[in-house]
């Protein structure tokens, strides 16, 4: 779509924590303007307007109707940011308006809402980037590069978790208006993967040469947020000794058509340290997020524990062997980058979307990674539920094996 603004003109529903730190991120880059915000609650809407004003000279217009904001004439994106469970209505309805559309992350609520994304898109060809800021951190970029350089060999296995302890955010869901409450007490699956999954789907070149075919779930017994209920974290007295649906741990594993096996947990109820537990196992060598580990077997012993790169993971400077190949952007990244979204994971995911919509290019993670990386969220509660394996749908409808192999990124800048 050929761009006749100076500026991509673009509009934010959902104010909360993240929308509004999005604002921030959108605010950093030069290549957009916030025309208009919608927001359910009219104190978020003035928040955001505060924030907007500060930094742009143009006020955005309030909108409290989605309807409304999103048949704005002069906005040409949007990025949605509202509760997960609204997430693929809206970006229907701003594909069908022509809206650009940037989609926040979480998972599905059915199969068939994903479908509908897909065949939304096809029907009406606007472009539409889910946003996966995990695909843009330094570490998986860094593994995903050495992937395509063939040094860990074939890769066999890849793992990966959302581990994050969210009990007081759950249990603060009604003093934040917060949705992740409503989803812990009803449903129990893997509820949030593409953190973890999006990164290792596009190292597998998952929709591109390659797909997910069948998986298994299970899950742990729900105890987490009910114990922490009745301590002093707890922000919420009224929800104390509140029964929970959803499970402490859950696992899943995933075949895929080229012979991978990827495996994910959900680890967000229990006390722990935030990780993402990027894992990359292959012929030659492995990568390991957690000990920011490159293990090679030209280079090392097996009875080293791991290789210590002082560098590796905060990559201060180029002493380690491994700095060459990190993205153009890592290497000079700077603090007004640094500072507006995860580290420079935000600023420069939507610094790739302003530029697909600048030159035209297709959407660095697309509708059919938007689907398939969502789809796992209702398929993991079929799985456990039915306590069976379940296959994974194909909404490439075939594509799949001819489709390029495309990086989010490009590595030769």
């Amino acid at each position: 779509m050929e761009n006749s603004f100076n500026k991509i003109k673009i509009g934010v529903v959902g104010l909360g924590r993240r929308g509004t730190g999005l604002l921030e991120t959108l605010l950093a880059i030069d290549a957009f303007e916030i025309v208009a915000i919608c927001d359910c609650y009219q104190d978020r809407v003035d928040s955001a307007f505060e924030i907007i004003t500060k930094k742009q000279a143009m006020q955005p217009k309030k909108y409290s109707d989605f309807e409304a904001f999103i048949k704005d004439e002069e906005m040409q994106a949007t990025l949605i940011a509202s509760s997960w469970d609204a997430h693929v209505e809206m970006a229907i309805r701003s594909m069908e308006e022509g809206k650009i559309t940037a989609m926040e992350v979480g998972g599905a609520h059915s199969i068939e809402e994903c479908w509908a994304l897909v065949d939304t898109y096809e029907k009406t060809k606007t472009p539409i980037m889910f946003l996966e800021n995990c695909c843009y951190n330094n570490f998986e970029l860094l593994a995903t590069h050495l992937a395509r350089k063939n040094m860990f060999g074939e890769i066999v296995h890849c793992h990966g978790a959302y581990s994050h302890d969210l009990r007081a955010q759950i249990l603060g869901g009604n003093v934040n208006r917060h949705y992740r409450l409503k989803n812990y007490i009803e449903r129990n699956c893997d509820n949030y993967p593409t953190h973890n999954l999006g990164p290792i789907a596009r190292l597998l070149n998952i929709n591109r040469g390659n797909r997910m075919v069948k998986m298994v779930t299970m899950a742990s017994k729900a105890r987490g947020v009910e114990a922490f209920s009745h301590t002093e974290g707890n922000p919420d007295k009224s929800l104390e000794g509140l029964q929970f649906n959803q499970g402490d741990i859950v696992k899943t594993l995933i075949t895929c058509e080229n012979g991978e096996l990827i495996s994910l947990t959900l680890d967000t109820t229990l006390p722990k340290y935030y990780s993402r537990e990027f894992t990359v196992r292959g012929t030659k060598g492995l990568a390991n997020q957690e000990a920011n580990m490159i293990f090679l077997e030209e280079k090392h012993s097996s009875h080293e524990y791991w290789e210590p790169q002082k560098t590796i993971g905060k990559y201060l400077n180029n002493a380690d062997d491994y700095y060459g190949y990190l993205p153009y952007f890592w290497k000079n990244i700077n603090e007004i980058q640094r500072n507006t979204g995860h580290g420079g994971m935000d600023y420069f995911m939507l610094d790739e979307f302003a530029k697909a919509i600048q030159t035209g290019a297709d959407m660095p993670i697309d509708v059919y990674d938007a689907a398939s990386w969502m789809s796992i969220t209702p398929l993991s509660a079929i799985a456990i539920q039915e306590n069976r394996v379940v296959e994974i749908p194909d909404f490439t409808r075939g594509r799949w094996a001819s489709r390029e192999p495309k990086d989010v990124i490009s590595f030769d800048e």
